[in-house]
C-alpha cells in the first residue's frame, strides 16, 4: 500500500520543482481536500493534522518550512473554496482511476486519524468520490483498507 501511495504522490509532482510551492501545485489541491474532510465534522483534531503532515512528509518528501508552507497554502485554498468541485475538476483530469482511488484512501486515512468517523465525513468523501468518478464500491474498499491501516475493525456497511 505504501508503494501505491508513493507512486500516487510522485505522479502528482512529475515535471515540477519541489523547491517552491506554486499556487497551482496539485499537492495543495490534495491537501486542501484533506482539510475539507477534516473540517466536515466541525472539529479539526490534532491527530488529523498530524496524519496529514505525516502523509505529506512521506509522500512528497517535504519537511520543515516547505511542509509548513504547503500546509498553509492548502488551508488557505480550502478556506477560500465554496465547494469540492474547485479541487476535484483538475484532479479528475490529471489522475488516472487508480490514483483517484488512492486519493480517496488518503481521505479515509485522515478521517480515521482521530479513531472515528462521522456522518458528515462520510458525506464529504461520498461527494468527493462522486466528483472524482470513484465508484461507490471502490470508495467502500478504500474505507475498509483505511480502517485496517488504522487498526480498527472493518465494517461491512455500504456507507
Amino acid at each position: 500500500m505504501f508503494e501505491r501511495l508513493q507512486s500516487f504522490f510522485q505522479g502528482l509532482t512529475e515535471n515540477r520543482q519541489t523547491s517552491a510551492i506554486a499556487p497551482d501545485d496539485p499537492r495543495i489541491t490534495v491537501a486542501a481536500l484533506c482539510f475539507q474532510v477534516m473540517e466536515a465534522d466541525g472539529l479539526v483534531h490534532e491527530d488529523e493534522r498530524r496524519k496529514l503532515r505525516e502523509i505529506l512528509e512521506e509522500n512528497y518528501e517535504v519537511e520543515g518550512d516547505k511542509l509548513d508552507a504547503l500546509m498553509l497554502a492548502a488551508q488557505t485554498a480550502e478556506s477560500e473554496a465554496v465547494d469540492y468541485y474547485r479541487f476535484t475538476v483538475d484532479l479528475k483530469r490529471q489522475l488516472d482511476d487508480e490514483q483517484r482511488q488512492n486519493l480517496v484512501g488518503i481521505l479515509w486515512d485522515i478521517v480515521y486519524a482521530d479513531g472515528a468517523r462521522s456522518e458528515m465525513e462520510d458525506h464529504a468523501i461520498w461527494r468527493i468520490s462522486d466528483l472524482l468518478a470513484v465508484s461507490p464500491r471502490d470508495r467502500i474498499l478504500q474505507r475498509q483498507d483505511a480502517e485496517r491501516r488504522a487498526g480498527l475493525g472493518v465494517t461491512d456497511d455500504v456507507g
